[in-house]
């Protein structure tokens, strides 16, 4: 008997709507990753691969299981406590220093993540257009990325994110799987927790910090929950697939990363090539792949760069929005909790777009240099997030014990205040030395 015409399709299997219904809900994830990734995961993972092969994937692979596990605790606490909180606002009932320090911090790291994300797409850009005028290009990308950003449509926004994901992963993993990778020390070097000496510009030690910068201490892993209310999901009802949109999302960054670092240690490092600039990733994969590789590396890096700052300059000036209510209370009693509608919104979304710009002008640091130095700075955040958030998901008054966090993720969050503390004074005492 045939089916009812519906808005499912028709003749819908129960198989394919359930596929339907998943690719539905996802999106808060998407947007996410897309904030995380960029040129923080790009230069730190090919840089790692390319100077010291396999010997730091472990940095990678603890730096990834951290942000799964950060992240996941902050979207369910805004999930789950019983007072409505956003995230901020639990950090700021600790104490007033958390939501001072937040605020400062999200907007340093606003500015800091999106200047070499800029510079970096409008190289990009530049290189694919054969044009010897990056600050030219970086500046469309700022208009186009404001043209698609900053009428606060979701929905277009959302669609853009999930072509520019598939474009980027796909790119990516094409490049690696080609390249042949050694799964053998793949494995050797996640299990095998070795700092090696220093190869090339950029020292093993920083190199490292900026990896665990770029992936667990970033700021950009505050950006989850607030594209989840843009999404509507604002209760424990929405946990569960909160989480599983989460997990797709880190599966992507795992295999974006391990995909980056693949053609770091595959390609690069056999060459004798070391990653100063984006045309010396063009330069080796059009030696290894032909015209043809280079036009998807570069499509692929733009498409990249791109989308990580459109999903930053959506889901950043929330996160410095929340934050600046936190310590200026008076406005969310005026302008209520949309954050689009305090007129501030609008100047902190121009501010970390805009004034980026100024370091892709002559003389500024080289692209290369600018991302790890910021990723690295990433590492004084770490310390304090993971240590608020250990105290507020296991605050009897606003989680029920269901939503509280099991042993293994305090465990966690200790592990990572440690990690973030020891590894910020062994690079002071390194550049001191």
């Amino acid at each position: 008997m045939p089916s009812t015409p519906s808005a499912e399709g028709l003749a819908a299997t129960p198989s394919q709507t359930r596929v339907v219904r998943l690719f539905k809900h996802l999106g808060p994830g998407i947007i996410a990753v897309l904030a995380w990734l960029g040129a923080g995961d790009l230069i730190t993972s090919s840089v790692a691969g390319a100077n010291y092969g396999y010997a730091m994937m472990w940095v990678l692979a603890v730096s990834l299981l951290l942000r799964y596990l950060i992240v996941n605790i902050i979207a369910r606490f805004q999930l789950c406590n019983n007072q409505g909180m956003t995230i901020l606002q639990g950090y700021a009932q600790l104490n007033p220093f958390f939501g001072w320090f937040l605020l400062v911090y999200a907007l340093l790291m606003g500015h800091l993540m999106n200047a070499y994300m800029i510079k970096g797409a409008g190289e990009a850009l530049a290189m694919l257009l054969k044009m010897d005028y990056p600050l030219l290009c970086s500046v469309a990308v700022v208009l186009a990325v404001w043209m698609l950003v900053g009428r606060n449509i979701y929905s277009l926004i959302e669609g853009v994110m999930k072509a520019l994901l598939a474009v980027m992963t796909l790119a990516f993993l094409a490049l690696a799987l080609m390249s042949g990778p050694d799964v053998t020390g793949i494995i050797k070097g996640t299990i095998g927790f070795s700092i090696p000496p220093d190869e090339g510009v950029h020292g093993a030690l920083l190199v490292a910090v900026s990896v665990i910068g770029a992936v667990a201490g970033s700021v950009a892993n505050f950006v989850h929950p607030y594209v989840m209310r843009q999404k509507g999901w604002v209760g424990p009802e929405h946990k569960r697939v909160q989480r599983n949109d989460l997990l797709f999302a880190v599966f992507v960054g795992i295999v974006i990363n391990l995909a980056i670092w693949i053609v770091g240690a595959e390609i690069l490092r056999p060459n004798g090539i070391e990653v100063n600039t984006l045309a010396d990733l063009g330069m080796a994969l059009e030696m290894f792949f032909g015209s043809i590789g280079w036009y998807i590396f570069f499509v692929g890096v733009f498409a990249t760069l791109f989308a990580s700052i459109a999903g930053k300059t959506t889901a950043f000036p929330m996160l410095i929005t929340d934050a600046f209510q936190q310590v200026k209370p008076e406005r969310r009693q005026r302008y209520g909790k949309e954050f689009h509608r305090d007129p501030m919104h609008k100047w902190f979304m121009l501010f970390i777009l805009v004034t980026p710009l100024v370091w892709s002008l002559p003389g500024m640091p080289d692209f290369v240099t600018l991302t790890i130095g910021v990723n690295a700075l990433n590492i004084i955040g770490l310390p304090v997030i993971s240590l608020g958030l250990l105290i507020m998901s296991n605050q009897k008054s606003l989680l029920d014990k269901q939503y509280r966090n099991n042993l293994f993720e305090n465990i966690a969050l200790v592990f990572a205040t440690g990690l973030a503390l020891w590894v910020a004074f062994q690079l002071g005492a390194d550049l001191l030395a």
